[in-house]
Protein backbone atom coordinates (compact mmCIF):
# COMPACT_ATOMS: atom_id res chain seq x y z
CA UNK A 1 0.00 0.00 0.00
CA UNK A 2 2.08 3.01 -1.41
CA UNK A 3 0.31 5.30 0.54
CA UNK A 4 -0.25 3.76 3.81
CA UNK A 5 0.85 6.52 6.33
CA UNK A 6 4.28 5.93 8.19
CA UNK A 7 4.77 5.25 11.88
CA UNK A 8 6.77 7.82 13.47
CA UNK A 9 9.29 4.72 13.90
CA UNK A 10 9.72 4.22 10.18
CA UNK A 11 9.34 8.43 9.60
CA UNK A 12 12.24 8.82 12.42
CA UNK A 13 14.88 6.17 10.62
CA UNK A 14 14.33 3.24 12.54
CA UNK A 15 15.51 2.07 15.42
CA UNK A 16 19.28 3.20 14.16
CA UNK A 17 17.55 6.44 14.28
CA UNK A 18 16.48 6.33 18.08
CA UNK A 19 19.80 4.35 18.58
CA UNK A 20 21.43 7.76 17.74
CA UNK A 21 19.04 10.14 19.43
CA UNK A 22 19.76 8.57 23.32
CA UNK A 23 23.40 8.17 22.27
CA UNK A 24 23.27 11.85 21.96
CA UNK A 25 20.86 12.71 24.39
CA UNK A 26 22.78 11.19 27.08
CA UNK A 27 26.22 12.49 26.42
CA UNK A 28 24.32 15.83 27.01
CA UNK A 29 23.22 14.53 30.12
CA UNK A 30 26.21 13.56 31.75
CA UNK A 31 27.54 17.03 31.04
CA UNK A 32 23.81 18.20 32.55
CA UNK A 33 24.18 19.97 36.42
CA UNK A 34 20.54 19.71 36.69
CA UNK A 35 19.83 16.14 35.45
CA UNK A 36 23.20 14.48 35.26
CA UNK A 37 23.11 13.37 39.01
CA UNK A 38 19.93 11.43 38.22
CA UNK A 39 21.83 9.55 36.11
CA UNK A 40 25.22 9.42 37.60
CA UNK A 41 25.12 5.34 37.78
CA UNK A 42 23.07 4.59 34.87
CA UNK A 43 24.59 1.15 33.50
CA UNK A 44 26.33 1.12 30.31
CA UNK A 45 23.65 -0.27 28.79
CA UNK A 46 20.77 2.43 29.47
CA UNK A 47 21.07 4.68 26.86
CA UNK A 48 20.35 1.09 24.64
CA UNK A 49 17.30 0.00 26.31
CA UNK A 50 15.81 3.68 26.08
CA UNK A 51 16.31 3.84 22.41
CA UNK A 52 14.31 0.05 22.48
CA UNK A 53 12.05 1.85 24.48
CA UNK A 54 11.21 4.74 21.98
CA UNK A 55 11.63 2.83 19.31
CA UNK A 56 8.82 0.37 20.60
CA UNK A 57 6.67 3.57 21.74
CA UNK A 58 6.52 5.01 18.05
CA UNK A 59 5.66 2.23 16.40
CA UNK A 60 8.86 -0.11 15.85
CA UNK A 61 9.12 -3.62 17.40
CA UNK A 62 7.96 -5.16 20.46
CA UNK A 63 11.08 -5.38 21.76
CA UNK A 64 11.85 -3.62 25.06
CA UNK A 65 8.22 -5.62 26.06
CA UNK A 66 10.03 -8.58 24.86
CA UNK A 67 13.03 -7.93 26.87
CA UNK A 68 12.05 -5.98 29.84
CA UNK A 69 8.44 -6.45 30.26
CA UNK A 70 6.57 -3.62 29.11
CA UNK A 71 5.07 -0.53 30.76
CA UNK A 72 5.63 -1.81 34.36
CA UNK A 73 9.40 -2.17 34.10
CA UNK A 74 10.00 0.96 32.86
CA UNK A 75 7.34 2.54 35.30
CA UNK A 76 10.05 0.70 38.04
CA UNK A 77 12.50 2.21 37.03
CA UNK A 78 11.37 6.05 37.97
CA UNK A 79 9.68 4.66 41.75
CA UNK A 80 11.54 6.94 44.76
CA UNK A 81 13.46 9.22 42.53
CA UNK A 82 11.54 12.70 43.70
CA UNK A 83 12.29 14.02 40.07
CA UNK A 84 11.17 18.00 39.78
CA UNK A 85 9.32 20.00 37.87
CA UNK A 86 13.09 21.67 36.80
CA UNK A 87 14.32 17.83 36.12
CA UNK A 88 11.25 17.02 33.93
CA UNK A 89 11.63 20.26 32.22
CA UNK A 90 15.30 20.23 31.84
CA UNK A 91 14.86 16.24 30.61
CA UNK A 92 12.30 17.03 27.43
CA UNK A 93 14.45 20.51 26.72
CA UNK A 94 17.65 18.37 26.38
CA UNK A 95 15.72 15.16 24.57
CA UNK A 96 14.65 18.10 22.23
CA UNK A 97 18.07 19.59 21.31
CA UNK A 98 19.61 15.88 20.68
CA UNK A 99 16.60 15.18 18.37
CA UNK A 100 18.69 18.04 16.32
CA UNK A 101 22.02 16.42 17.39
CA UNK A 102 21.18 12.95 15.79
CA UNK A 103 19.21 14.15 12.74
CA UNK A 104 15.87 13.01 13.36
CA UNK A 105 13.13 14.90 10.98
CA UNK A 106 12.73 18.16 11.71
CA UNK A 107 9.77 18.50 10.10
CA UNK A 108 7.01 20.09 12.55
CA UNK A 109 4.47 17.13 11.85
CA UNK A 110 7.04 14.77 13.39
CA UNK A 111 8.42 17.04 15.71
CA UNK A 112 5.01 17.93 17.19
CA UNK A 113 4.02 14.12 17.71
CA UNK A 114 7.57 13.69 19.14
CA UNK A 115 7.73 16.39 21.73
CA UNK A 116 4.10 15.54 22.88
CA UNK A 117 5.20 12.13 23.57
CA UNK A 118 7.97 13.21 25.77
CA UNK A 119 5.97 16.24 27.40
CA UNK A 120 3.45 13.37 28.40
CA UNK A 121 5.81 10.42 29.33
CA UNK A 122 8.38 13.08 31.20
CA UNK A 123 5.09 14.21 33.26
CA UNK A 124 3.98 10.61 34.34
CA UNK A 125 7.73 10.13 35.26
CA UNK A 126 7.46 12.85 37.36
CA UNK A 127 4.40 11.72 39.10
CA UNK A 128 5.42 8.19 39.31
CA UNK A 129 8.75 9.21 40.61
CA UNK A 130 7.13 10.84 43.83
CA UNK A 131 7.40 9.21 47.21
CA UNK A 132 3.47 7.38 48.26
CA UNK A 133 2.95 7.10 44.32
CA UNK A 134 1.43 3.82 43.45
CA UNK A 135 1.63 3.53 39.48
CA UNK A 136 -0.66 0.75 37.76
CA UNK A 137 0.53 -2.63 38.18
CA UNK A 138 -0.02 -3.64 34.24
CA UNK A 139 -0.56 -0.92 31.67
CA UNK A 140 0.23 -1.57 27.81
CA UNK A 141 3.24 0.04 26.39
CA UNK A 142 1.83 3.27 24.24
CA UNK A 143 1.70 3.61 20.86
CA UNK A 144 2.40 6.73 19.61
CA UNK A 145 0.86 8.50 16.52
CA UNK A 146 1.00 11.74 14.27
CA UNK A 147 -1.90 13.04 16.24
CA UNK A 148 -3.66 15.66 14.55
CA UNK A 149 -1.49 16.42 11.67
CA UNK A 150 -0.32 14.02 9.15
CA UNK A 151 3.57 13.06 7.92
CA UNK A 152 4.96 16.63 5.77
CA UNK A 153 5.03 15.04 2.66
CA UNK A 154 6.48 18.09 1.07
Amino acid sequence: MPDAVPTLHEWAGGSEAFERLTTAFYARVREDELVGPLFAHMPDDHPHNVATWLAEVFGGPADYTERHGGYHHMVTKHLGLGITEEQRARWAQLIGLAADDAGLPADPEFRSAFMAYVEWGTRLALANSQPGAEPPEQAPVPRWGWGEAPPFQG
